[in-house]
């Protein structure tokens, strides 16, 4: 096995888009191995992100559900649109609603829009076939008007499911066992959709003794009394967590999640905060269990098939911890996932698959200041220092950035600046010695402060990594 420990090359940073026992082994350093449910986070991000996904050509297509396609005018309307934030979207989103955004050109297309001028959001389905459409107003989606769709569509739908259940019922009560399972069985087929109906549906089975039937969750609680309380609750984690305050964020998800236990996205913001923020993998690695235990929107299971994929190459199971982080790309595309995969590949050695994941998730978000100094790391790695060098003197004052800014002037041999910064990112950034600690010793392994590895500063300014190296478990990727 070799021993990717010494041959890391730079620390992700904490984003974006979604999201630190014995010991405890920190998460990545640089203030990026996720964080804020692991989709990123700023001041003003709300906490609900609906997991929409850009189609692109070979992708499989939706079999089951119903798809909500999104056609945006530009990536203006994009980047401002209140569609990207909905407790209701994200919700449906673990309940067989695909959210896709689309282009506007093509037969397929033309035939979801019916010509009407974008944007606009149309609810179809998988066969295509238009269930509704919400135009725009003055140029405008407004997310009230598509959640109303979707919602009006479901309980449409849901009224049937009912109707059937209750007809099992009464087959059941008549005699008529076989026609009985039959109508219940067709409910239950109904679980992803609906899987309350599908539960109840799955108890009056096994009173007709049948056995085979598969535990089914509990669905989100879709009240609206419901939605502006845990909105709120998890408003608040989140602000304490963009705030440095990880024990009170703690403390807001789990009363989030007890709001309801069947919604997947205060459990993502759990897990990470465990994971990246406080350290304690135990935890984390529970938490994201639980998720994919769950009927859960793909964003959160990404993310939790990431954070696991970390913790188990850290762990020294290499294979299969990148098996997970390619699960959670396969899954939903993450920023996070990506770089994770491209320092992967680049300490394998693998410079075309490096590449690969540093162009992916440029591309997922190109603006995103934590993507743009992650690949400047490269640069400086790879004789484009002066270029990356700029990059880190736009993007100094990047608190989370300070690992890897850290390394782009160490690279670019400027050794007081580069100690500076990892000062910073150990002792401003991080708030847990049992975090501090271990990215301490990432740092004395890490191939970018090569230049300053044996420099009494370096050594002293990492002096909680001692003795860490023969402890017999090392940080592999970062």
């Amino acid at each position: 096995m070799k021993n990717h420990a010494f041959r890391a090359i730079s620390l992700l940073l904490a984003t974006a888009l979604l999201a630190p026992q014995a010991p405890l082994w920190a998460t990545c350093g640089g203030g990026g191995g996720g964080g804020m449910g692991g989709m990123g986070a700023g001041a003003d991000t709300p906490a609900y992100q609906v997991p929409w996904k850009v189609l692109r050509g070979g992708e499989p297509a939706v079999k089951e559900g119903l798809v909500l396609y999104w056609f945006p005018v530009n990536q203006t309307e994009w980047d401002k649109s209140s569609l990207r934030n909905s407790r209701i979207l994200s919700v449906y989103a673990s309940q067989c609603v695909a959210m896709q955004v689309a282009g506007g050109a093509g037969e397929t297309s033309q035939k979801l829009t019916g010509g009407a001028a974008l944007p606009v959001a149309v609810l179809a389905q998988p066969d295509d076939t238009v269930l509704g459409r919400v135009e725009n107003k003055d140029g405008r989606l407004q997310v009230e008007r598509v959640e109303k769709l979707v919602d009006d569509e479901m309980k449409k739908r849901e009224a049937a499911v009912k109707e059937r259940l209750e007809d099992g019922k009464s087959k059941a009560k008549s005699g008529d066992k076989q026609a009985a399972i039959d109508e219940l069985k067709g409910v239950v087929a109904q679980k992803c959709m609906f899987p309350g109906r599908a539960k109840d549906a799955a108890k009056e089975l096994k009173k007709l003794g049948v056995t085979d039937v598969a535990e089914i969750h509990d669905g989100p609680n879709l009240d609206p009394a419901v939605t502006v309380k845990i909105v709120k609750v998890m408003q608040q984690g989140l602000d304490a967590e963009n705030n440095g305050r990880y024990v009170e964020a703690e403390k807001l998800y789990a009363e989030a999640h007890r709001v309801d236990p069947a919604d997947p996205t205060p459990l993502r913001y759990m897990a990470e905060n465990y994971r990246h923020e406080i350290g304690d993998w135990k935890k984390a690695r529970e938490v994201f269990n639980e998720i994919l235990a769950m009927q859960a929107d793909p964003m959160s299971r990404a993310v939790a098939l990431h954070g696991l994929g970390k913790m188990t190459i850290h762990e020294g199971d290499f294979k299969g911890g990148l098996a997970l982080m390619e699960g959670s790309v396969e899954t939903f595309p993450l920023a996070l996932a990506y770089r994770n995969l491209a320092v992967y590949w680049n300490s394998e050695g693998d410079a075309e698959k490096t590449n690969f994941y540093v162009k992916k998730a440029m591309e997922l978000a190109p603006a995103d200041p934590f993507n743009v100094v992650f690949a400047a790391v490269f640069m400086a790695a790879n004789g484009r220092g002066e270029e990356a060098l700029k990059v880190a003197q736009a993007n100094v004052a990047l608190l989370p950035a300070s690992y890897n800014l850290a390394a782009i002037y160490a690279q670019n041999g400027q050794k007081e600046k580069a100690l500076e910064l990892l000062k910073r990112h150990f002792f401003e950034y991080e708030r847990y010695q049992a975090v501090r600690s271990k990215e301490m010793m990432e740092a004395r392994v890490d191939a970018v402060f090569a230049s300053i590895k044996d420099d009494p500063a370096f050594v002293s300014l990492t002096a909680g990594a001692d003795g860490m190296l023969d402890s017999g478990k090392q940080m592999t990727h970062h």
